[in-house]
């Protein structure tokens, strides 16, 4: 079969729903790559071949990220401290001390902005929903957060690799691979810079300022 053969006989809505499962399935604290898989599928909205729709995409990503935060937190809330030492145990690489330092260290600075910010840093997207649960952060404090980094991260994602990928496909065609190659490069990019800046602020040591409010 030929490759915009098989690009069109994809169902959009096995694409959305697995998206959907698979960033709720991260953002439970489930170490799985949510980020990868949600820029491969906006890939397939630049292809000509494709019904998949990038607007969708975006949609059930933000709803798999706070759907799964929720859940997250609510784990969290029951299982408390316990649950992230059982962890560090069983899953020393994701789990482990030094990694669960530095996320508390990130919501004592940033308080609930840390659920937001989470959104865009590999570390604390697995971690933002359980430990706003196990720090007893309010819930409604925790939402609002939750609520408007997963629609930022996944709509901001979404339209930039779009957008960007159909840019350059036009300035490219004929290459359509090279515009492909030219959309994940410059996508990937800004994400990079923004998680650095993100990351930087998160990591810096909170201990000579006062703990921001959590509840």
């Amino acid at each position: 079969m030929h490759i915009d053969q098989w690009i069109a006989a994809i169902p959009p809505l096995a694409v959305y729903v697995t998206i959907g499962l698979i960033v709720m399935i991260e953002s439970l604290g489930i170490p799985i790559p949510g980020e990868i898989a949600l820029v491969s599928a906006t890939l397939l909205t630049i292809h000509p071949s494709s019904a998949v729709e990038w607007e969708y995409i975006a949609i059930a990503a933000s709803a798999g990220a706070i759907i799964g935060d929720s859940i997250g937190y609510s784990i969290g809330r029951k299982g408390g401290k316990p649950l992230f030492e059982w962890l560090g145990r069983k899953f020393p690489k994701h789990f482990g001390p030094s990694h669960v330092a530095t996320a508390e260290r990130a919501f004592q600075k940033w308080g609930m902005w840390t659920v937001f910010f989470g959104r865009f840093i590999a570390l604390l997207r697995i971690f933002a929903g359980p430990l706003a649960g196990a720090l007893h952060m309010r819930y409604y404090k925790f939402l609002i957060a939750n609520a408007l980094g997963g629609i930022v991260w996944a709509a901001g994602t979404t339209a930039l690799i779009h957008y960007v990928g159909e840019v350059a496909e036009k300035w490219l065609s004929g290459f359509a691979w090279v515009g492909l190659g030219v959309a994940i490069l410059a996508g990937i990019g800004i994400s990079l810079y923004i998680k650095h800046r993100a990351g930087k602020a998160m990591a810096a040591p909170a201990e000579t300022e006062e703990p921001a409010e959590l509840r």
